[in-house]
């Protein structure tokens, strides 16, 4: 499958979407560095091989700068949280999704590890989840409150499915979230943006990687 997004062109693509959705995306913020968090959305294999029944082709383009974001966290010394969608190889937990979609990513099987390159540290929070969203039935949020966290920076697969479902329960339970355009993927460039209006509308400042970088980095030099 051809993808709409390279990694030599995910910057000029999020720039025309960002100009795109300009006029939805009036909810401008500045990273609360000490109070932030990285979310690292399904970024595993099952995803993102070609080969796989679930494969996003924008994930592959967005690698590079979600593994920049996620050394910029750690570098700040802010948490990195990574989520992974299972399933039981019984169907314990499929409901719906258990006909809704093609294939299932299985608990415990090769495909259902997070991509090497992003492959969190020992210590590292990592979600396991059922559905779209990371906070449903997981103890995401728990977690979250414990480290005093009110900023989220949402990136991964897919942006209209995930990273979508995760903003939003984010957003309802009082975070305020960030989206880096260039640092999440979806299927097809219609749903990309179609996700990132939304988003912009009533969930989340939609914005780059290179934003969220520099604010990291101004406090961290401050």
């Amino acid at each position: 499958m051809e993808s709409h997004v390279t990694v030599d062109n995910i910057t000029q693509k999020a720039a025309s979407w960002l100009d795109h959705i300009r006029p939805y995306n009036v909810h401008e913020m500045q990273l609360n560095v000490a109070r932030s968090a990285l979310l690292v959305i399904d970024m595993q294999l099952f995803f993102l091989d070609e080969a796989s029944p679930s494969y996003t082709a924008g994930g592959p383009a967005i690698i590079p700068l979600v593994k920049r974001l996620v050394e910029a966290f750690r570098r700040a010394g802010r948490p990195v949280v990574f989520s992974r969608h299972v399933h039981h190889p019984d169907d314990l937990d499929s409901g719906i999704m258990g006909w809704w979609w093609k294939g299932k990513c299985l608990e415990g099987s090769p495909e259902s590890e997070i991509h090497p390159e992003l492959a969190p540290r020992a210590g590292e929070k990592v979600v396991f989840k059922h559905r779209y969203s990371a906070f449903y039935n997981t103890d995401l949020e728990t977690v979250l409150r414990c480290l005093k966290v009110e900023d989220l920076v949402i990136t991964g697969v897919m942006t209209n499915m995930c990273c979508e479902s995760t903003a939003r329960d984010a957003y309802f339970r009082d975070y305020r979230v960030f989206l880096p355009a260039d640092a999440t993927g979806s299927i097809n460039e219609e749903m990309q943006l179609a996700s990132l209006m939304n988003l912009a509308l009533g969930f989340a400042f939609v914005t780059t990687s290179d934003m969220i970088e520099a604010q990291l980095a101004a406090e961290s030099a401050s």
